[in-house]
């Protein structure tokens, strides 16, 4: 009789500057490994990019042996530049990403109004996953789960007992993600975060982002079980609308991230910074008022 299925190893790797959590989930038997969410550093005040993030990834990678088979975005992220990119010519792995950043892409296309040969079909990526869909990393199982709510395309990837939620759930004492830009929707993240506490009540819940609540060390690691009892917006919210009402009063406090309008344009291109114009020089175009929104 065949063996149980190997148990996925996680490495986190915390980028202080965004808060984020960059992962590398491997097969155990098989060394292969998928890339989760890398980040592309960026220093807003000088313009600079450098990839010092994704160089201790790719560290990790050789130091353990393991051999990338995917780097997945789980959706466009409004904090930090994706390395994707990047880390798709360091590994000649595929890139990969929800079916439905089409609907990011379309929208934002317009905010940047980008040129109307920009593409807004996902061919940015080298495979766009369908909710439900599977893939593998050796032997480990991935599913895809569309999870929207704090973007349009936000997806869940679950690895064998591991769920990589992203920007949904954070840590317990960190409550949920913010729904207010846009194609957010509050509603949509409650549904979505009821079939992420679907999942077995031992499964890993893999956050994208901690910022250390209250002064403690940064934490990326929680279970089903205990976002369900002790999450503190789901706790405090009982019921969709009690949790929509919780949810637009905590976003009506929060500033926007200070690179989302730097991030998007870089990452509905998969990772790909603007092509250099006549000078040589790349670009970031930055739409002004376009929110109307000014930190509280």
């Amino acid at each position: 009789m065949a063996g149980p299925d190997p148990r996925p190893v996680v490495q986190g790797f915390h980028e202080a500057t965004s808060g984020s959590v960059q992962y590398v989930v491997s097969c155990p038997v098989t060394r292969r490994c998928a890339i989760i969410d890398p980040v592309l550093d960026f220093d807003e005040k000088a313009g600079t990019t450098s990839t010092r993030s994704a160089d201790a990834i790719l560290a990790y990678v050789h130091g353990e042996g393991l051999r990338v088979e995917w780097i997945v975005d789980t959706h466009p992220h409004a904090d930090h530049l994706s390395a994707a990119r990047y880390l798709k010519e360091a590994t000649d792995a595929p890139t990969a990403t929800g079916e439905h950043v089409v609907d990011v892409q379309a929208l934002w296309k317009g905010i940047y109004n980008l040129p109307a040969d920009f593409p807004t079909d996902g061919s940015q990526w080298d495979r766009i996953f369908a909710d439900g869909e599977t893939f593998q990393i050796g032997e480990l199982d991935a599913r895809v789960m569309h999870s929207p709510g704090h973007t349009l395309a936000s997806i869940t990837v679950v690895v064998g007992d591991a769920a990589f939620v992203h920007d949904t759930l954070f840590m317990p004492d960190s409550g949920t993600a913010r729904c207010d830009f846009p194609g957010g929707d509050a509603a949509r993240l409650w549904r979505s975060i009821q079939r992420i506490l679907a999942l077995p009540d031992g499964t890993r819940v893999f956050t994208g982002h901690d910022y250390g609540q209250g002064g403690r060390e940064p934490r990326w690691e929680s279970t089903v079980a205990e976002q369900r009892a002790t999450n503190t917006h789901m706790v405090a919210a009982g019921t969709e609308d009690e949790f929509v009402a919780v949810r637009k009063a905590r976003d009506a406090t929060l500033p926007m991230p200070k690179l989302i309008l730097h991030a998007l344009q870089v990452n509905i291109r998969g990772g790909r910074l603007p092509e250099p114009e006549a000078n040589g020089k790349r670009y970031l175009k930055i739409p002004l008022d376009a929110f109307g929104r000014t930190a509280p």
